[in-house]
């Protein structure tokens, strides 16, 4: 984001935290009533990703059907430590990470692994961007994310038990960077290594069929 405008920064740091509540819903329809309320949020909100003329026409976020399946464990293994640049074409331009471990799991009879990046400039955390065998046909061609922890978008997506290399992931909560909605903005997409030889139909489809 650029400018002065100090309301637009404000704006921003209560959409962050909007988003992050969205991850802290429990209870009952977890996963139908945090689309509910991303749609609302999306639809409302001054920093939202959706064009400010499309807003009042907006009639929500597409998703697979949910889908237990793609709610699956995953065990977390060391990564090199090894930087990865990633162009967002941005504002941003080239984007530091560092590859802080992997998760291996399965999805079907498929064995899988995706890189979990670390911001190396701020905010550290932990980072997965993906494509799969949907990516441009059913998803969003760029591929989208799992989670971003400095985002705080990770709370109904990755179930960690303190002391234990498993984690539990949910693809269902998978979901489209802001670049899938319009060209205003810019976003670091999944690397090559993070491209999975499987069609995962969970999450967001691509914003418009």
């Amino acid at each position: 984001m650029t400018g002065t405008d100090p309301q637009a920064y404000l704006d921003l740091v209560d959409w962050r935290r909007r988003v992050g509540d969205l991850y802290r819903i429990s209870g009952p329809g977890t996963l139908a009533r945090f689309r509910e309320a991303r749609n609302a949020l999306f639809r409302t909100h001054p920093q939202s990703p959706i064009e400010p003329d499309e807003r009042a026409s907006f009639q929500g976020l597409r998703y697979f059907d949910p889908d237990p399946a793609y709610r699956v464990t995953a065990r977390v293994e060391a990564g090199d430590g090894s930087e990865l640049v990633i162009d967002t074409g941005g504002e941003d331009g080239a984007v530091r990470y560092r590859r802080a471990g992997k998760l291996a799991f399965q999805l079907g009879d498929q064995d899988c692994e995706l890189t979990m990046l670390s911001l190396v400039q701020y905010a550290g955390g932990l980072f997965v961007p993906f494509r799969d065998l949907t990516s441009g046909r059913e998803t969003y061609g760029g591929g989208r994310y799992l989670f971003d922890t400095a985002k705080d978008t990770d709370g109904l997506v990755l179930e960690i038990e303190a002391g234990s290399p498993d984690v539990v992931i949910d693809f269902n909560f998978a979901y489209n960077a802001s670049c899938a909605y319009s060209p205003r903005w810019a976003c670091p997409l999944a690397p090559p290594e993070n491209h999975l030889k499987v069609a995962v139909r969970a999450g967001e489809l691509s914003y418009k069929s």
